[in-house]
């Protein structure tokens, strides 16, 4: 599979495994940087708890509603810490300043949830 030009994309559909391997699609903010594409979530979410078992992933363009509009890639997704989150958090941020750098942050923040984020790297051809 080709790896997408995600850049301008506003949201890709992000399909994970549950333990019998059924796919779960979730349309997600993405933003991306170099050959990476980083996305944010909580960290008891359910995409999260599957990433958490099974790191492989498959990525598309699609709607804001998650109606997939072209290929799907393979890639891996790696929870960040440190540093690597904090560039990822503004690198998002500043692809989104409203949505994800105050409504998502305030949403979080009232429900007492931790904001967790992944680095998704594309397996080349």
């Amino acid at each position: 599979m080709p790896t997408p030009d995600l850049r301008r994309q506003r949201n890709i559909l992000l399909t994970t495994y549950r333990r019998d391997g059924s796919p779960v699609g979730t349309a997600v903010n993405v933003a991306v940087n170099d050959h990476h594409a980083y996305i944010r979530t909580w960290a008891s979410s359910g995409k999260a708890k599957r990433i958490a078992r099974n790191p492989k992933v498959t990525v598309a363009p699609c709607t804001g509603r998650g109606t997939q509009t072209g290929p799907a890639a393979t890639a891996t997704a790696r929870l960040l810490q440190g540093d690597e989150e904090g560039a990822a958090a503004k690198l998002i941020d500043s692809k989104y300043p409203i949505l994800q750098g105050v409504l998502v942050h305030l949403a979080h923040r009232i429900r007492r949830l931790r904001t967790v984020h992944y680095e998704l790297t594309f397996e080349q051809e």
